[in-house]
C-alpha cells in the first residue's frame, strides 16, 4: 500500500493532537509538582512517554511519500520499490524482526494464554486492598489519600476475603502481611501460565505490549488499547479502598453484595473488550512472524481499523 503525502500527513497530525489532549493533564501536573492517582498512572507506571506516542505508524506494508524524515526512525527505511515515488520511507521488516522478533513471539504467546484461559470473576479488586493492608497513612502507596474505611476496617475486608490475584505486577506491590493471603504466588516466570482475561491489570498490560510493538503494528491498535486501559485503570481505582471524592471519582464499595455485583458487571465489559483486543493483537503478531505483514492492515486497518477513530 502506497500513501500519498496528502492523505496520511492529516491522519499523523490528527493522532498527534489526540495524543496532546490526552496528555495534557498529566504534564501540568507534573510541571506543578501534583500527583493524580488515577489518571497519572498509565504515564508513570510504564515508560512509554508522550512524546514517544505522539509518532504515528502505519505498520508495515505501506509507503508512505514525503516522509524522508522517517528514514531516520528506527526500524524505518527509505522505499525504492515501483512505484514508491521520491522520498518515501516505510517500517524495514527484516530489521525489525532479527531484533524484535522474540518480543513479538512473546507478546503472542502470553496473550493468546491469556485469551485462551478462563476468567475469574471474584477477585473484586481486592488488590488495591492488599497493598495497603497493615499500613500506616505514611506507608500507603497513594500517600496524601485516606481510606475510605480507615485503616482497621480496611485490614478487616482483606481478612474476610480469599485474595485471588493472578498478576504479577500487581501481586508483587502487596504488603508483606498480604502475600500469605494471596491463593497463588505470581511470579515473572509463571505470567504466561497464570494471566487471564478477567484481571484489569492484564487488560491494562495491552497497551504496554502494543507499545511495544510499534512501530511493527498500526499506531490506531495502540490507541486502542490506551483508551482501554484508562478505563481498566478508572475501574480499578473506583474499586480501591482510597477515599478520592475530591477527584470526583465515585467508588464501588466492593465490601458490599451490591458493589461486589456492579464490579463484576463493569470487569466483564472491560474484558470483552480486551478480548477483541487480544485477537487484533495476536493477528498482527502472527503476521509479523510469518512474513504477512500486510494483513495485519485487514485486522487493524491504517484510519478504518481503530476501535477509538476519534483518537486515531
Amino acid at each position: 500500500m502506497i500513501l500519498a503525502e496528502a492523505d496520511w500527513r492529516p491522519l499523523a497530525d490528527a493522532h498527534a493532537h489526540a495524543v496532546d489532549a490526552l496528555a495534557a493533564g498529566h504534564l501540568a501536573r507534573r510541571r506543578r509538582g501534583e500527583k493524580h492517582p488515577v489518571e497519572d498512572f498509565l504515564w508513570t507506571y510504564y515508560s512509554h512517554r508522550p512524546g514517544q506516542l505522539r509518532r504515528w505508524h502505519p505498520g508495515p506494508g505501506v509507503v508512505l511519500e514525503g516522509a524522508s524524515d522517517h528514514a531516520g526512525w528506527r526500524y524505518y527505511r527509505p522505499s525504492t520499490g515501483p512505484g514508491a515515488g521520491a522520498g518515501g520511507a516505510e517500517v524495514d521488516l527484516a530489521a525489525y524482526r532479527a531484533e524484535r522478533g522474540d518480543t513479538v513471539a512473546f507478546v503472542r504467546r502470553l496473550v493468546a494464554a491469556t485469551s485462551d484461559r478462563p476468567a475469574q470473576w471474584s477477585c473484586f479488586g481486592l488488590h488495591e486492598w492488599a497493598m495497603v493492608y497493615r499500613t500506616t497513612p505514611e506507608q500507603v502507596r497513594h500517600v496524601g489519600w485516606p481510606l475510605r474505611l480507615g485503616h482497621a476496617a480496611t485490614d478487616a475486608v482483606v481478612e474476610s476475603h480469599q485474595l485471588r490475584c493472578t498478576h504479577f505486577d500487581a501481586f508483587r506491590f502487596f504488603t508483606p502481611d498480604a502475600v500469605g493471603r494471596n491463593s497463588l504466588a505470581p511470579t515473572r516466570a509463571t505470567q504466561v501460565a497464570l494471566e487471564q482475561p478477567g484481571c484489569l491489570h492484564a487488560t491494562m498490560d495491552l497497551y504496554k505490549w502494543a507499545h511495544k510493538l510499534t512501530p511493527g503494528i498500526p499506531t490506531s491498535l495502540v490507541m486502542d488499547a490506551l483508551a482501554l486501559a484508562r478505563e481498566a485503570r478508572a475501574l480499578d481505582m473506583r474499586a480501591a479502598p482510597y477515599d478520592l471524592a475530591p477527584l470526583g471519582v465515585e467508588p464501588i464499595r466492593i465490601e458490599t453484595p451490591e458493589g461486589k455485583a456492579s464490579y463484576v458487571a463493569e470487569q466483564r465489559r472491560i474484558a470483552e473488550r480486551g478480548d477483541r483486543l487480544r485477537g487484533r493483537l495476536v493477528a498482527a503478531c502472527d503476521a509479523l512472524l510469518d512474513g504477512d505483514a500486510g494483513r495485519q492492515l485487514r485486522w487493524t486497518g491504517v484510519a478504518g481499523g481503530s476501535e477509538n477513530s476519534s483518537q486515531t
